[in-house]
């Protein structure tokens, strides 16, 4: 039972507060049993346990064995040393899920205690409203129950799908990094609605119904996002104008390289994480 479990994440950063208002929103798991902790801000801590109503502990005081789920969401190049120091304190039965992008599953088995089950999670920043677009990856080690209970557990954020690994890269180009193309997006269709005199609030309005309608017809209709474009756009209309200029000013082009890019940012993180780990040991002999 989900309800039973208790969850801690190692690092209080933005996507961990949008995981954490999920989850609480959607009362899977109690409030009390909802830990989070950082190497030392304070202040960050006490406003998440003030704003969700959780326990915000330091590293020191956080009752790390006796948590079900450790959700591993400090900044990617500080996972070797995190994982290090809490190493020694990790029982077998405990599941981590780690929403660290580039951080492979081996790479976390490696830093862990044998046998240790390992999920890799790549939500985005729509889990705060529930609304996100998660992939998981199992480890080595990880059994359908415990894959079957992070599925659930992160069900309370959005929705999940299972992905081979050698996918998540790409996945995190797509949806990880996704909705700050479409906030890119909305900035710039805002600046010209208020250019030609729209209240900015209203025009923002207008914008953001006008995706969540595009949105919601993908997933309702069974059509193609090509079909939809091609069913609302008629011979030398205005949308056929909008389209043009934007092949004629590459709007295609951009949207496929900024996907392609954040890939490759995704494992180059992964290839740079091995590298300063051999370099650290190295250093250590």
């Amino acid at each position: 039972m989900i309800n039973k479990k208790k969850i801690a994440f190692l690092g209080a950063g933005s996507m961990a507060e949008a995981m954490i208002s999920g989850i609480v929103e959607a009362g899977q798991i109690p409030q009390n049993q909802i830990y989070v902790s950082n190497r030392s801000n304070l202040e960050r801590l006490q406003h998440l346990e003030e704003v969700y109503g959780i326990n915000g502990l330091t590293k020191e005081d956080l009752p790390l064995g006796k948590m079900d789920i450790i959700v591993l969401a400090m900044k990617p190049k500080d996972a070797a040393a995190s994982l290090q120091s809490i190493n020694h304190s990790i029982k077998p039965h405990q599941l981590i899920l780690s929403v660290l992008a580039g951080v492979t599953t081996s790479f976390l088995e490696q830093h862990l205690p044998p046998g240790q089950q390992v999920i890799r999670v790549m939500p985005n920043t729509s889990s705060m409203i529930g609304e996100s677009a998660t992939a998981i990856s199992s480890g080595a080690n990880t059994s359908k129950q415990n894959m079957n209970i992070a599925a659930k557990l992160l069900q309370s954020i959005g929705e999940v799908y299972v992905i081979p690994e050698e996918k998540m890269d790409v996945f995190t180009g797509i949806a990880g990094s996704g909705p700050a193309y479409f906030y890119y997006l909305m900035e710039h269709m805002e600046k010209e609605g208020v250019k030609a005199g729209l209240n900015k609030e209203i025009t923002r309005e207008i914008i953001a119904q006008t995706m969540v309608g595009a949105a919601r017809m993908i997933q309702e209709k069974d059509q193609t996002p090509k079909v939809l474009r091609e069913n609302v756009t008629s011979p030398n209309g205005t949308t056929a104008a909008g389209l043009d200029a934007l092949a004629k000013h590459g709007g295609g082009t951009a949207i496929a390289q900024a996907i392609k890019e954040a890939a490759k940012r995704s494992k180059e993180i992964s290839s740079n994480l091995i590298v300063q780990v051999e370099k650290d040991s190295r250093t250590a002999i």
